[in-house]
């Protein structure tokens, strides 16, 4: 096993599926090609109505996670081309320049969000409390390994989000959008299977970043670019997803606060003080001169923000490089935000969001209402789509219920080619309907989940005129 992984393997621009070379116009390179096949993907247009951190918001100022996540992205691209900047000079690279390294950490950060259910990471805990709650569950589970059962249990968004790029999206591609391993190697937040969580382990295996199902392509992915193998279906990190994690902590505790000014939860003199307090010495007085000349507090809040994320963009680049021996070996296991000189200042803003944001009544009264929602459709639809398959198979004719119920779930979340004939047939396999399942729901936006649970619960009826 090699001791170090090698950049010239880490930034490999061969795609997942697809072993041609293809040739392409000289002005876009591979790793844009994988920005751009997220960013026009409808896994992504879909994140326009999914939750950040304020579900359903009234306003049209807060953060979705579709501008959350081109957010992320650009701070993103920042990190890796700086970052790049002293890769490329190093390695002597002629054919990778640091933008190449940006544009890779970039495409990694629009996707990293791209499999959470609807109502943000609330939506994930209402799965896992169907999976551990619900009757229904429990029956979809039998006939599942405890492995199969753990990924359920324990379900991750970050795991649905490399099905979705790797299978989900464009399913008749093998591979799915065919991205390159870099780039899904740098989105890889958690290589390790839902088994061999172990958050004494480190950061890398605090969650789990694939299911079972895509276990290939994960294989894929670590052996094309490298990653050190730590055996059970677990690697070390690529180096570029702590840049990918760095930008995420960055945007959305710096913009969380932004946000909550602007709605009202926090007050102005809150915000410019845990902003300050991210800038060093030079730049502080530059920016407490420039402070009084700005129109108003807004406008000044826009600024400091501005002026915060530069700054820790500056640092978590810095800090990267100075562990990127440790990083490459395997054996960071933080993440860096946590050894930056601001690390006390970041611990304080993470406090107060936790304390005025993430607990304020707006916020979990509509988290609260999606447990109902996503749990109440998991129960509808799954109880149909077993009723049904199970009437299909004795030659019966399922309740009239059921059979509406299952009428409303698409094809391909019910069909699929038979393992023994590759003729299309019902699924029946308990682990590949439940993941089926999972896919319909995860995908939806907060708004369709709302109202589709509305209609089938008759809250609500769809009417004209």
């Amino acid at each position: 096993m090699s001791e170090r992984m090698a950049w010239e393997r880490l930034l490999t621009n061969h795609r997942l599926g697809d072993d041609e070379r293809h040739g392409g116009a000289e002005f876009r390179t591979d790793f844009q090609r994988d920005f751009d096949r997220i960013i026009f993907s409808s896994a992504f247009r879909r994140l326009q109505d999914k939750t950040q951190v304020f579900p359903l918001a009234e306003s049209d100022y807060v953060r979705t996670r579709l501008t959350h996540s081109l957010e992320v992205a650009s701070v993103g691209r920042s990190l890796g081309t700086r970052v790049g900047e002293e890769v490329v000079r190093r390695e002597g690279f002629t054919e990778v320049g640091p933008g190449d390294i940006g544009a890779i950490v970039a495409a990694a950060c629009l996707a990293h969000d791209i499999g959470n259910p609807p109502f943000g990471h609330s939506g994930e805990d209402a799965i896992r409390h169907w999976v551990t709650t619900s009757p229904v569950a429990a029956r979809a589970l039998e006939g599942c390994t405890p492995e199969q059962r753990t990924e359920f249990e324990l379900f991750e968004g970050n795991a649905q989000g490399f099905r979705v790029v790797t299978r989900l999206q464009n399913p008749d591609n093998s591979g799915g959008l065919q991205l390159t391993h870099a780039t899904l190697g740098a989105a890889l937040k958690y290589p390790c299977p839902a088994p061999a969580i172990d958050r004494a382990a480190g950061v890398s295996r605090k969650k789990y970043g694939y299911f079972a199902a895509e276990a290939d392509h994960f294989r894929t992915v670590a052996a094309e670019t490298g990653l050190l193998d730590r055996g059970g279906g677990v690697t070390c990190r690529h180096p570029l997803a702590f840049l990918m994690e760095a930008a995420d902590d960055i945007a959305y505790q710096i913009v969380d606060f932004e946000d909550a000014y602007r709605i009202g939860i926090l007050d102005y003199t809150t915000v410019r003080d845990h902003f300050l307090a991210l800038l060093r010495a030079p730049v502080l007085a530059e920016v407490e001169d420039r402070l009084p000349r700005l129109r108003d507090d807004k406008e000044r809040v826009e600024y400091l923000r501005a002026r915060a994320i530069n700054e820790l963009v500056e640092r978590a680049a810095e800090a990267f490089l100075e562990h990127e021996g440790e990083i490459l070996a395997g054996r960071f296991e933080r993440e860096l935000p946590e050894v930056l000189p601001q690390t006390e200042a970041l611990e304080a803003i993470a406090t107060l969001s936790r304390e005025r944001i993430y607990d304020h009544v707006e916020v979990q009264e509509v988290c609260a209402a999606g447990y109902s929602v996503i749990g109440g459709l998991l129960d509808l639809f799954h109880q149909a789509a077993r009723e049904t398959a199970e009437a299909a198979a004795t030659d019966k004719r399922a309740a009239a219920r059921a059979r509406t119920v299952a009428h409303l779930i698409p094809d391909q979340f019910l069909f699929g080619p038979d393992p023994a004939t590759g003729e299309r047939a019902r699924i029946t396999d308990p682990y590949r309907l439940l993941l089926n399942l999972t896919d319909f729901i995860a995908g939806m936006t907060d708004g369709y989940a709302v109202s589709l649970y509305k209609k089938v619960t008759g809250m609500a009826l769809p009417h004209r005129g």
